[in-house]
């Protein structure tokens, strides 16, 4: 492991070194700029560039652990932040040091590259005098040893000799824009097209190859045959015949004996031609998946590139929490194509959130449980085969309580309470992944809506992963995703269905088989086949695509072959027309016109030229397991033209929050009472029925802490939803919302009307 690091920390200097080059010839040109702008806007405008690129390398320095760097860099932003906020002016002493800083920091960039000598006296000496420079102290000049200037890459040859010339980084690596690896990486995609071509005229002049074969055979069979005509023909004619008869028989035998050597002229062609095909096919073969492969190269990069903004994210949301937490990252050398880690980063971020918001507890509680005050969260990236690696995300608190998972579902519609009875645990903890579903008693800025796992499930099965989660009480829940190393072309399983061609992402396809007519069982009105002594539900994948069948005249007759899709719990078999096999495809998406079609995830186009859709899968599932659910409560949508429309009381003590609250709920169809404070509310409370209040805290005679805790302790009114819209936005207020009962609280500085409606639909 050690090793694997210190070569990712090369890794990472070299990459450094690059962009710090490019980093300081940005500021070295901003200063001669800003010698020669007038004051005034343009002025400013420099200032901010030359500060913005001060900040970059400051933070790149300390990604990479160059404290010293990072140090003159710290002292460089805050003269470039006094003459941003005009405390500090333009002057050529100010300028001469400016660019005596940015000369020495490139001599440390050098230092570290093993080729110059650092100066620290001198570089310390610099700092004082850039510190000074913000008192007002004229800077005087100080003097440096030689040191490499800063320079564009593509300069340093001609600039520097000798023992002072920093490593030619322009020679070994070189920066380039994502836009053009990607375009790239998509004109090296599309030569799979050709590929898969060239694969296909090979097949078809094997095949033709070996229908002349067939045909010689055929024709040899019958040779006989035409020597016994032709001696029968010899006798009728010389008997009976006219001379035109006995010319056009041993015309046609002649052509028939010469059609042979033809034959064989045709074949040995033929036999070329697959040969030549074969070779050219391979050759292409072989080019594209090179050049895939090294192109798949460049687009990887390590986790850390990515984990890096975590143990700050980790740090400062559980210090606004009051909880302890440790995150232990593993593994961050494993590299993965950019483009998945982009796509990753609001996954991670919301399971993170959810770990020390909802996993793990305050440290006297974990004290109480008898485990560290400190919670520990893992997050772990591990190699799993050639072609995946899997994310671990892991903590030690307090676990998921599958029983209000349970209970969240059932009110929300996605299971009827029957249904929820009969789900085992992993099952209950799969309903999780639903939009919606929360077990957390509140909804703030921070989580409680229900979508962040289903905004993780949704990406990574985009990404053609798949994510599992396990959980036990009081011993911490794990999230394990697992993911491809590379996008662009995958392997499918071409299906027909409904007398279509079809294609089904390998990775999704957990086996295919067939299964005998004598197998198929009805469990509660379902098709199932005995699967690893399981019973899976059956479907047509027809019927899930609204295609006619075809072919099923005798349902029960014969073995029918079945695609298994879907992890363990929520498995399909999904009985198809015919499996013709798996091949390599690649993915086309269906443009903005078509971006969400369902049970749809892009086209394929096969070598024959034709085009075969790609199968979301998780679509596909839902489609087959249709769940008929009727929520607990009578339906209502809160939208105008409703028959019946929601009552809303709104308690706010300033007049224009009052109007402003008013205005919004009535123009999403509700029906708004309004109360002046929490006394006059809950007079209301008593006297009309409303479906949800919407309260502010500070209120004179009773605030909205105040009013809520009567509303929970009053009997008719303990189950009635209180919503808290206050300014009031630290984790005490939070806090205390929750411990009298309010179901959501949002904060004013981030309140938007959406954010309102959102939470308001959800709760009634």
């Amino acid at each position: 492991m050690a090793k694997k690091n210190d070569e990712l920390l090369k890794k990472l200097l070299a990459t450094f070194r690059v962009e710090a080059d490019e980093h300081l010839h940005a500021m070295s040109s901003g200063l001669l700029a800003l010698e020669k702008a007038p004051a005034g806007e343009q002025q400013a405008e420099i200032v901010e560039t030359i500060f913005r690129e001060a900040h970059s390398l400051k933070g790149a320095a300390r990604a990479v652990n160059l404290t010293h760097i990072e140090s003159v860099c710290q002292s460089l932003e805050s003269v470039f932040a006094a003459l941003k906020d005009k405390r500090l002016a333009v002057s050529p002493p100010l300028l001469d040091l400016l660019h005596q800083t940015i000369d020495a920091l490139g001599g440390l960039l050098a230092a570290d590259a093993g080729v110059s000598p650092a100066h620290p006296p001198a570089v310390a000496a610099l700092m004082r005098r850039l510190d000074d420079a913000l008192t007002g102290t004229r800077p005087e000049p100080v003097h440096l040893a030689p040191t490499p200037p800063a320079i564009p890459p593509s300069a340093v040859p001609e600039a520097l000799t000798g023992a002072h010339k920093p490593p030619d980084m322009a020679s070994e690596t070189v920066r380039v824009s994502t836009t053009k690896l990607d375009a790239v990486m998509r004109q090296v995609e599309e030569l799979l097209s050709p590929r898969l071509a060239s694969s296909q005229r090979a097949r078809e002049l094997r095949e033709t190859a070996a229908a002349l074969v067939v045909w010689k055979k055929e024709r040899l069979r019958i040779q006989p045959a035409l020597r016994l005509i032709e001696r029968a023909f010899a006798r009728s004619v010389k008997v009976n015949g006219s001379a035109r008869e006995r010319q056009e028989l041993p015309r046609l035998l002649e052509y028939l004996d010469a059609e042979q050597l033809h034959m064989k002229t045709l074949e040995n062609r033929l036999t070329k031609l697959k040969r030549a095909a074969e070779h050219d096919q391979r050759t292409l073969s072989g080019m594209t998946d090179g050049l895939l492969h090294d192109v798949k190269e460049m687009q990887l990069l390590p986790f850390a590139s990515l984990l890096e903004i975590f143990p700050r994210f980790a740090r400062e949301l559980a210090r606004e929490q009051g909880k302890d937490v440790e995150l232990a990252i593993q593994g961050g050398e494993i590299e993965i194509d950019r483009r998945i880690l982009e796509e990753m980063k609001d996954p991670l971020i919301h399971l993170l959130r959810n770990a020390i918001d909802h996993g793990i507890e305050q440290p006297a509680v974990r004290e109480a449980r008898r485990k560290p005050p400190r919670g520990t969260i893992t997050l772990a990236i591990s190699q799993k085969d050639s072609g995946k690696v899997e994310v671990l995300v892991a903590d030690d608190g307090a676990g998921i309580d599958a029983a209000r998972v349970k209970a969240a579902a059932s009110k929300l519609g996605v299971v009827s309470a029957e249904e929820a009875e009969q789900l085992g645990e992993r099952e209950v903890l799969a309903l999780a992944f639903q939009s919606g579903v929360t077990t957390s008693p509140i909804i703030t800025d921070v989580s409680g809506r229900g979508l962040g796992l289903a905004i993780v499930r949704e990406k990574v099965e985009r990404l053609g992963g798949t994510v599992a989660l396990e959980s036990h009480s009081d011993a911490g829940t794990a999230f394990r995703i697992v993911l491809p190393l590379t996008l662009a072309n995958f392997r499918g399983v071409l299906v027909r269905a409904g007398g279509q061609l079809f294609v089904v992402p390998a990775t999704s396809v957990e086996r295919v088989t067939r299964v005998a007519g004598k197998d198929i069982q009805t469990v509660e009105n379902r098709e199932t086949i005995p699967l690893d002594g399981q019973a899976v539900a059956l479907a047509w994948l027809s019927d899930a695509l609204e295609l006619p069948r075809t072919g099923t005249a005798d349902e029960s007759a014969g073995d029918a072959p079945v695609v298994v899709l879907g992890p363990d719990l929520t498995r399909v078999a999904f009985r198809v027309e015919e499996v013709l096999g798996e091949q390599e495809v690649l993915v086309k998406t269906l443009g903005r016109q078509l971006a969400r079609v369902r049970n749809v995830a892009g086209a394929s186009v096969l070598g024959t030229g034709q085009v075969v859709p790609v199968l979301n899968v998780p679509d596909l599932l839902k489609s087959a397991v249709q769940r008929v659910t009727a929520p607990l409560a009578p339906v209502t949508t809160g939208k105008p033209g409703a028959t019946e429309k929601r009552s809303i009381l709104v308690v706010e003590d300033s007049i224009t929050s009052r109007a402003l609250l008013k205005n919004i709920l009535e123009s999403a169809g509700y029906r708004v009472t309004v109360a002046v404070d929490g006394i006059d509310a809950y007079t209301s409370l008593k006297t009309t029925t409303f479906d949800l209040v919407v309260s502010d805290v500070e209120m004179p005679r009773m605030d909205g802490f105040d009013l809520t805790a009567k509303i929970r302790s009053d009997k008719q009114l303990a189950e009635l939803p209180v919503v808290l819209v206050t300014a009031l936005e630290s984790r005490e207020h939070r806090e205390r919302g929750i411990d009298v009962g309010a179901n959501a609280y949002i904060v004013k500085s981030s309140f938007d009307q959406s954010n309102l409606l959102e939470v308001i639909g959800r709760l009634i």
